[in-house]
């Protein structure tokens, strides 16, 4: 089957071409965003595959299905930038990878408060000229502190096994409740117990519930200096009062690996330019900020599977055969 691939990177590239020896289909590479303007790429073109900075609402979808596509097929978890009634309306199948290697981001997340708390990539740029100075690089110790993980699904509950290692106390929050979350030490607790943690670290995807869950009023009522990490969607973040925080030290820290309007900055090297993004600038000049570019899944064991996964799905969709990571309303 004939697969329009956008937003394809050189190391997608490389892995893809591996992978396809075993499922032989016609892949063509488009580094261009999926949107409006883009989107006649696809015309002829019954399969397409996107990322997460594609735009695939209705009107993307519209020219797709005009095309011939009868398929969409995110690399991605989350699927929050595919319009799914839309997709249903015009007969087109949505396809993601639900599963890949959960550690990967668990384990990033689990870096960043590293990084974050003990002030590493201060302590680095200092010393990269000659400054061995200890001023303004104190943390604290994790055992014992309280860890918040909103989102307890397969990362979510990776990433408290891994702080429970620390000797943190970990408390979830998650509409469904885990098992093995629990089984773990993990404590479930409402809303207003998350206020009292040290640490609060995002694991949730980006639905309209879900939509700036971290907002102003949340952020007035955390404990005063707490740590907030999210390598989920930048979207569960109301940036702007994550940033008046900052200023006003009520959040003590925070590390993104992911941010509200990423979609025309990360995944591009902009070093050369100037970027008109005032808040991204904002966030980067504070020194207890840390913002790193979507590459959180970034390991050769989860890239490979999110490429496999998404080969294997349009072999089934070419073969008639059950799509078990098919989307559906």
């Amino acid at each position: 089957m004939r697969i329009a691939i956008f937003s394809a990177k050189n190391y997608e590239r490389t892995l893809l071409d591996e992978l396809n020896a075993t499922h032989h289909h016609d892949i063509v590479y488009f580094e261009t965003l999926l949107e409006p303007d883009t989107a006649s790429l696809s015309a002829g073109f019954p399969a397409v595959s996107v990322f997460v900075n594609d735009i695939v609402d209705g009107d993307v979808l519209g020219q797709l299905a005009a095309g011939g596509t009868k398929l969409v097929a995110t690399r991605s978890t989350g699927f929050n930038h595919i319009d799914l009634e839309a997709a249903k309306k015009l007969g087109v199948t949505v396809v993601r990878v639900a599963n890949y290697s959960p550690n990967s981001v668990a384990e990033f997340a689990v870096g960043l408060i590293l990084v974050l708390n003990r002030k590493i990539h201060r302590a680095y740029n200092r010393t990269r000229e000659g400054n061995f100075e200890l001023d303004g690089l104190m943390g604290f110790d994790l055992v014992g502190r309280t860890v918040a993980v909103i989102g307890t699904g397969k990362i979510g509950t990776i990433f408290a096994r891994i702080m429970a290692g620390f000797g943190c106390k970990v408390i979830g929050f998650d509409k469904y409740r885990s098992p093995e979350f629990e089984r773990i030490g993990g404590r479930y607790v409402e809303a207003e117990e998350i206020e009292d943690a040290d640490i609060i670290s995002l694991h949730c995807p980006l639905t309209p519930e879900t939509y700036h869950i971290v907002s102003a009023r949340t952020l007035n009522r955390l404990k005063r200096g707490a740590l907030l990490i999210n390598t989920s969607r930048g979207g569960l973040v109301d940036t702007e009062a994550a940033i008046e925080a900052l200023k006003s030290g009520q959040l003590g820290g925070m590390a993104i690996d992911v941010y509200e309007q990423e979609a025309g900055l990360f995944f591009k090297d902009l070093s050369s330019t100037v970027i008109p993004d005032d808040v991204i600038q904002r966030l980067v000049s504070f020194p207890n900020v840390i913002v790193t570019g979507h590459q959180a899944f970034f390991t050769r064991e989860a890239l490979g599977t999110i490429l496999e996964t998404t080969l294997a799905s349009v072999s089934d969709f070419a073969e008639g055969r059950p799509l078990t990571n098919e989307i559906t309303m």
